[in-house]
């Protein structure tokens, strides 16, 4: 038996950040991580470039049925902080639009510069080393792992979500929450590319990309995307690319999107404008959009006709065709295309320092809480912003 001050499951953003942290509080530390190596997962993040955190923090960049529980953690670490720990690790990066923070180093040097920086700071990594077991006598946790057996009177468990499994992800954090007597929201993909129905009117048209607004129909109504126009990218099997994305973390079985495909303009002043009169309906928005969108965008029967023919409710029509395109996706691509997943340990079930209320010495961190991130490096940030809140408290 081993013995330390805390135990770490899981060696993502999250528990590197973590280990390092509470290593440097005077905590003797266990970092254990069932892979063969730590960051596997998040070596892909960013298109392999580590969008690491975004200038925009709020509640709003995130999803989870409680997303304000997210902002006292992002008080304690920003964005300066997180360009702070890039400094450190000697890791340079740029700003994109939307206020995302990429990494200029691939982010597999990103995870290895962590995992060094946990362990120079006196963390032990286990690597290799799933769970077998995990109990709670007395004031201590019992960590079973392999030949290994851990013990510590502190837990943070930061496995993460089941979403992209081709990098060893799984549900292992949020089983063991379960049996430790925590309430668990259920997975669903997030940041994923839709599936839409056969009888979609825009089948066919994959590789067109063009900036849309996209909101979401939620039980508490539509929803929009806090960055308002993003780009989408039809696929073979229905939308994708940024906005799509966004759209996906909100979205339910059985709700409806609504895509605005014109959002620069205003669809019903352009038919009223001299010279446009003349126009055919297909013309006037093939100079706006892509002509095949536009062939299919336009009702049929008012395609072929020129503008000033449209009568008001013709116009009133085509405005809503283009501007107010509403869709009931079948689905989504899966956990398997899945950059994040929504669901997790219900936050309602934690304190401020991310401990559980329902036993002393349980901390969770990252994806394996209900709060998962819009597109633009959030849920990096949040692994990082939980862990740092985490490590404190432990400390």
């Amino acid at each position: 038996m081993k013995y330390f001050d805390g135990i770490i499951l899981g060696a993502g953003p999250g528990g590197l950040f973590a280990a390092r942290e509470a290593a440097r509080r005077g905590l003797s530390v266990a970092l254990i991580e069932a892979q063969d190596r730590a960051g596997r997962k998040l070596s892909m993040a960013g298109g392999g470039m580590g969008n690491i955190t975004n200038r925009n923090l709020s509640p709003a960049y995130f999803t989870g049925e409680v997303p304000e529980f997210c902002k006292g953690a992002l008080r304690r670490f920003g964005t300066s902080d997180a360009l702070a720990l890039l400094a450190e690790l000697r890791i340079p990066w740029e700003e994109r639009d939307f206020g995302q923070i990429f990494c200029l180093e691939p982010a597999s040097v990103l995870a290895r510069r962590m995992q060094d920086a946990a362990i120079s700071s006196g963390a032990m990594f286990f690597s290799g080393a799933p769970v077998r077991e995990c109990i709670r006598e007395g004031e201590a946790f019992h960590i079973s792992c392999g030949q290994h057996r851990f013990s510590a009177p502190q837990l943070l468990i930061a496995c993460g979500s089941p979403a992209c499994p081709q990098s060893g992800a799984g549900d292992s954090g949020a089983r063991l929450a379960a049996r430790l007597g925590h309430r668990i929201i259920p997975f669903r993909p997030a940041l994923v590319p839709f599936v839409m129905p056969q009888d979609w009117p825009l089948h066919g048209l994959e590789g067109i990309s063009l900036p849309a607004r996209l909101s979401v129909d939620t039980v508490d109504g539509p929803v929009a995307d806090p960055c308002d126009v993003r780009s989408v990218l039809f696929t073979h099997r229905g939308l994708s690319g940024p906005g799509g994305l966004v759209a996906s973390c909100r979205w339910k079985a059985g709700h409806a999107l609504t895509v605005d495909f014109l959002p620069g303009d205003n669809l019903r002043e352009l038919m009223h404008q001299t010279g446009n009169g003349r126009q055919l309906v297909r013309t006037l928005l093939a100079r706006r959009m892509p002509a095949r969108l536009a062939e299919r965008l336009a009702p049929q029967e008012l395609a072929g006709r020129k503008v000033a023919e449209l009568g008001k409710k013709d116009r009133e029509r085509l405005c809503s065709a283009v501007h107010a395109h509403r869709v009931v996706p079948s689905g989504t691509e899966g956990m398997r295309r899945a950059e994040a997943a929504s669901g997790g340990v219900d936050v309602r079930e934690l304190g401020p320092g991310m401990e559980s209320r329902l036993l002393s010495g349980l901390f969770f961190c990252g994806e394996v809480m209900d709060m998962t991130g819009l597109l633009g490096g959030y849920n990096i940030h949040w692994a990082l912003a939980s862990a740092f809140a985490a490590s404190r408290a432990m400390a």
